[in-house]
């Protein structure tokens, strides 16, 4: 039985009802702030990066570690998923797993993921400017993601990545072998600027000492940057090239001068390595 008139609750006044909904309000932030608080420091967003330059073996294991899955689990996803590759991959997602920051959520499958980082490639290489970019050096698109990854994975510096591809470009153009270190240590799955004589004679199809071309497919996931200067290479004659210390990548088209280059390298190293 209600104890106002005619049985009707009472009115909120204007003051009361604005009242009201600062409290709710107050509830929403003190909520948020709990949250914060509560959060462990340091704590990861629930997001994954993938550097540019990254293997697919790399990108596998970030996937597997982000998503809690047993490790191999992103890379038997990759096998079954359908990934919208061009022919020319057969399959095989390398260069295609596009280095950015992606979300993640409870629902995220490493398929799903995955697909995700390849639809963000085929739109970055899809590009009309990528496309004619391609034809105007007598590439196809997947060819130029290949010199991509070469250069992310040779340049010392972003200022040096149209070098680099100048180098790869005019080794090509004259029918000499690209002789890159970064095609052997993928072919190794290492990262080591360390490469013996012995590695240079390995049998492998990424063994740019003894194969001429380019590798059969991309040797990491290059980043736009990469990409740009693998299709607009700096104009230049340049074959060689070695960084001789961070900072210091010397480029050059006698063979002579290369010698001393690579000899003030090796001499660099063993400083370092003595040092150590």
């Amino acid at each position: 039985m209600s104890d106002t008139p005619y049985g009707r609750p009472p009115r909120l006044t204007r003051r009361g009802r604005l009242l009201l909904l600062l409290i709710a309000l107050l509830v929403v932030v003190v909520t948020v702030v709990l949250v914060l608080v509560l959060r462990k420091p340091g704590a990861p967003a629930r997001s994954l990066v993938v550097p540019e330059g990254w293997r697919a073996s790399q990108v596998y294991a970030a996937v597997d570690k982000r998503l809690d899955l047993p490790p191999g689990t992103a890379k038997k996803a990759a096998a079954s998923a359908q990934l919208k590759l061009p022919a020319e991959a057969k399959g095989n997602p390398e260069g295609y797993l596009f280095p950015a920051t992606y979300p993640v959520t409870d629902d995220t499958t490493p398929g799903g993921l995955l697909g995700y980082m390849v639809d963000t490639a085929n739109r970055r290489f899809g590009q009309d400017r990528i496309a004619e970019g391609a034809r105007g050096s007598g590439l196809t698109v997947y060819q130029v993601v290949t010199v991509a990854g070469i250069v992310q994975a040779e340049a010392d510096s972003a200022a040096d990545m149209g070098k680099v591809a100048r180098v790869i470009r005019n080794r090509l153009e004259r029918g000499m072998p690209l002789q890159m270190d970064s095609t052997l240590n993928y072919a190794l799955n290492r990262s080591t600027l360390a490469t013996t004589m012995g590695d240079t004679t390995m049998e492998s199809p990424y063994n740019t000492y003894v194969h001429k071309g380019l590798p059969p497919t991309p040797i990491g996931n290059p980043g736009q940057q990469a990409v740009d200067a693998a299709i607009r290479p700096t104009p230049g004659n340049w074959l060689y090239f070695v960084t001789v210390a961070p900072g210091d990548t010397r480029f050059t088209d006698s063979y002579a001068q290369q010698l001393l280059n690579v000899r003030e390298f090796n001499e660099n190293q063993k400083k370092r390595g003595s040092a150590g």
